[in-house]
């Protein structure tokens, strides 16, 4: 049957002229061909549109998935991944290690004597830290790693010129229930934002004048006690604390921890978008307990309590490589103990004060640039020091002014210039100085808070 039907098709085409014949091959095949690929190009289509609708799906499933991916915390993770650590293996036995250095060079219309005696009158007597020349502030050792699923350990280490210091080592909870959260040990206390800063981190070489003046020149860090956090579940972010503290802050409560804790402070902060570029922060806080200062005025020691209240607010915008912050401050002391003579031949005279500060500052960075400015003033709406019931009188509001201008190379360096018009002494000593700050990251280094 095969061999007739072959037969026949080859007798038929043997009839056909040759040339004939060849025109009738390359049409038929590529009219076959053309076929073909209209047949191929609609399956392609097909396949295509399927491709579409698989991702439509796995985009519809994708944000319960994101949800869940992020509800499982390292200390919830029971698989085999691990944490990486500074050289390599899990965190868990091998913790990030970074060093911090910071080193200034200053320049002051004041000569180092003065500089080291300019306190801010009717508020404190300590002087500034920083000299004319070459200043190397600290490089500060920090430590970090998970101790088990239920707590992290944090150290930092400042070496100075004068030694190694233990300025924090803490250990934070990581897994209790209903968003409470415990922090125990030494550690910069909280209680503002701008306070639990460590000095790199802050927008301006120095710490804002009401600071100095009620807090001294790095607020209250370094003390030993406990915190509790709590944050709520609510439709913006919200987190209450409480902090007891042994209460060595020099300036504010007196730097003797044998009293036992006597100093406690309280916080609330909220935070939320006022854009889908910006967000606002706010903070009313407070500090209160015993003080026991040398450090109010010459010549006395001051004994009773301390009440510091604060309301701190933070707004910031980012778009492309553009980004700027607006922040300011209010700071409201209420003191009220007695002024006892350090040399034991004058009486005791009661103290009473009711002083105020306040500061504003912005801060505007493109790419790896930064520049900002700062006012700070004291005795905005108070100015009560009475000493023996009778008011004491001081020239001028303390007040100053600072200009800054940054680079930042890459995110481990930074280079900042600053300049300050100081009239914070009035006693007529105004302190014009220049501060080229260069601060340094080496190490794994967690990125810093909001």
């Amino acid at each position: 049957m095969r061999t007739s039907i072959f037969t026949a098709l080859f007798a038929g085409f043997a009839l056909l002229p040759v040339s004939v014949l060849a025109a009738d091959t390359v049409e038929t095949r590529l009219q076959t061909l053309e076929q073909e690929l209209n047949r191929q190009s609609a399956t392609i289509q097909e396949q295509r549109k399927l491709i579409e609708e698989l991702k439509q799906k796995v985009s519809e499933q994708q944000p319960e998935t994101s949800q869940k991916t992020e509800a499982v915390t390292p200390q919830q993770d029971t698989g085999g991944s691990k944490l990486s650590g500074l050289f390599g293996g899990s965190l868990m036995t091998n913790p990030y290690i970074s060093v911090i250095l910071d080193a200034k060079g200053y320049v002051s219309n004041l000569k180092n004597s003065q500089l080291s005696a300019k306190g801010v009158p009717g508020y404190s007597t300590e002087g500034l830290g920083l000299r004319n020349g070459f200043n190397v502030d600290a490089a500060e050792l920090m430590i970090f790693a998970p101790v088990d699923p239920y707590f992290n350990l944090y150290t930092n280490i400042p070496v100075t010129s004068d030694g190694a210091t233990l300025e924090e080592a803490y250990f934070v909870t990581t897994a209790l229930p209903e968003g409470f959260q415990i922090k125990g040990g030494r550690f910069k206390s909280n209680a503002s934002r701008l306070n639990a800063q460590h000095p790199h981190a802050w927008d301006f070489t120095d710490l804002p004048l009401p600071y100095r003046a009620f807090l001294g020149q790095e607020g209250i860090g370094g003390e030993n006690g406990v915190q509790l956090t709590w944050m709520p579940s609510l439709p913006v972010y919200t987190l209450l604390g409480f902090e007891a503290l042994q209460g060595d802050n020099p300036l504010l409560f007196g730097d003797n921890g044998n009293q036992g804790p006597h100093a406690f402070t309280s916080f609330a902060r909220v935070s939320f978008d006022t854009s889908d570029d910006s967000t606002l922060y706010l903070s009313p806080w407070m500090m209160f307990g015993k003080t026991n200062s040398t450090l109010i005025r010459d010549g006395f020691e001051m004994r009773g309590n301390s009440s510091l209240y604060g309301l701190e607010a933070v707004w910031k915008w980012k778009s492309g490589h553009q980004k700027l912050s607006l922040q300011g401050e209010y700071l409201y002391l209420v003191q009220n103990g007695n002024l006892i003579d350090v040399t034991a031949t004058l009486p005791d005279e009661s103290l009473k004060r009711h002083q105020d500060g306040a500061y504003l500052q912005a801060m505007y960075h493109l790419d790896r640039w930064g520049a900002g400015v700062r006012y700070d003033r004291m005795e905005i709406f108070s100015d009560t020091f009475e000493q023996g019931g009778v008011q004491q009188t001081f020239s001028g509001k303390p007040w100053r002014l600072t200009g800054s201008l940054e680079y930042n190379p890459t995110e481990f360096s930074r280079i900042r210039a600053q300049f300050t018009h100081d009239r914070s002494d009035r006693n007529g000593l105004v302190n014009n100085e220049g501060i080229l700050q260069f601060t340094f990251t080496i190490g794994a280094h967690g990125a810093h808070t909001f």
